[in-house]
């Protein structure tokens, strides 16, 4: 069970986050999916998630890429470390694009049930990625 499930968050990151495939997202979301990573006070269902990569990173990072450094499982729950970069070409959150490249460090933890993504908690560099932009001249 540990295989197939690495698999799904392995399809998801790679389908999903780097290639933007919204069937494959309908095939791995379970439907009362719980993002735990949600923001205090925001929807915490399968949409977080897609507005997450196709309203916030896929706009602002073009050649979006996702690598996977590690990943352990055990039980129904998949540990993934991972970076998700890309060249920052358009606003993200607030911060107006400045051509330099971007690497989000994220260590998130995926529940799986019936091959499908139930819950998500996750932890990632995002905040001080902003930070370093923010302080940061355009690429000219």
């Amino acid at each position: 069970m540990s295989a197939e499930n690495k698999e799904v968050v392995r399809r998801f990151n790679i389908e999903v986050i780097q290639n933007g495939d919204r069937s494959t997202f309908e095939a791995l979301m379970a439907p009362d999916f719980i993002n735990h990573a949600a923001p205090q006070g925001m929807p915490n269902g399968p949409d977080s998630m897609w507005s997450t990569f196709e309203k916030v990173l896929r706009p602002a990072l073009s050649n979006l890429t996702v690598t996977i450094h590690d990943q352990i499982a055990e039980g129904d729950k998949v540990t993934t470390r991972k970076t998700i970069s890309g060249v920052h070409t358009g606003t993200l959150l607030g911060v107006p694009a400045t051509g330099r490249e971007v690497a989000i460090s994220v260590i998130d933890i995926v529940r799986v049930e019936h091959g499908r993504y139930a819950e998500h908690w996750g932890l990632n560099t995002l905040s001080n990625v902003l930070s370093s932009l923010s302080n940061l001249e355009p690429v000219r």
